[in-house]
């Protein structure tokens, strides 16, 4: 692997490390980010999906007592099995709609200017969410993940079918999704984590199971490394970070991130500046 190769492997693993779970698109991102270093070829989409394992693995990482008691006690805790079964049933429609559209997702909507256009609808249904959330406290319903019950794991992972879409952010819309539904701030993000640990985890094999080449190869597999690698430890300070901000600040600042950003892609565009 080249000393150009390893750099943009790095940066894109940094910049999947630290969109992941911010409510801000980290495919769209790393489309964005591809685009500008000249990677858009046809092992790129498969190599953005396969490093979010690198992010996976933080989650784990952070959450490792928690995740283990539950395995530990999933026999016997109802607590456990609670929760393993509100995973389970949030992550089948996603499972069920992106074997469907993976394909047709992929050819259509992996370039800068679908990503953009997601980023700022985005970025407007995050603004209302939070005004929602504000003006009506008195619908915050679920406080810890022990309140979830097996109708909001569902609606939950019906929200997340949106993250199909380039742009529209895996963690923004269960994040965004469960606030709507009655989640605390902190309890739809800390769900949104632990669901986002299987969901990643099985778009990282189908696509591996549609481009097994990508493994095969030297130099693409010293990049995935690189960009798993990186993936990794930016998603563990991210995700602490994520934690203690949401605790006293809301998700607002993220909107106008997506709208503003979103809006640069397409001026920029549209008046020839880059071409995206």
């Amino acid at each position: 692997m080249t000393l150009d190769l390893f750099f943009i492997a790095l940066i894109l693993g940094l910049v999947q490390g630290v969109t992941e779970f911010l409510p801000i698109s980290s495919t769209g991102h790393l489309i964005l980010a591809g685009s500008l270093l000249d990677y858009t070829e046809d092992s790129s989409k498969t190599f953005f999906v396969v490093i979010q394992l690198g992010s996976i693995l933080a989650v784990c990482w952070e959450y490792r007592q928690r995740l283990w008691k539950m395995c530990a006690t999933l026999p016997q805790a109802r607590a456990s099995q609670k929760l393993a079964l509100n995973l389970t049933i949030a992550l089948l429609p996603s499972i069920a709609l992106g074997a469907l559209l993976f394909s047709l997702l992929k050819t259509h909507l992996f370039a800068p200017i679908p990503v953009a256009c997601a980023l700022i609808v985005g970025g407007l249904i995050i603004l209302l969410a939070e005004r929602r959330y504000k003006n009506r406290p008195e619908t915050v319903r679920i406080q810890t993940l022990d309140d979830i019950g097996w109708r909001d794991a569902l609606k939950v992972g019906i929200a997340q079918t949106f993250a199909l879409i380039p742009g529209t952010s895996r963690s923004g819309a269960t994040i965004i999704g469960s606030m709507l539904f009655g989640f605390s701030r902190i309890a739809a993000t800390e769900f949104s984590f632990f669901l986002a640990i299987p969901t990643m985890l099985a778009a990282t094999c189908y696509s591996l199971y549609k481009d097994p080449q990508i493994l095969s190869s030297g130099d693409l597999a010293s990049f995935l490394s690189v960009g798993f690698v990186a993936a990794f430890i930016s998603s563990f300070f991210c995700v602490r970070w994520l934690l203690r901000y949401i605790s006293r600040n809301d998700f607002v600042p993220f909107a106008w991130y997506r709208i503003g950003f979103g809006l640069l892609i397409l001026v920029t565009s549209g008046v020839g500046i880059i071409a995206w």
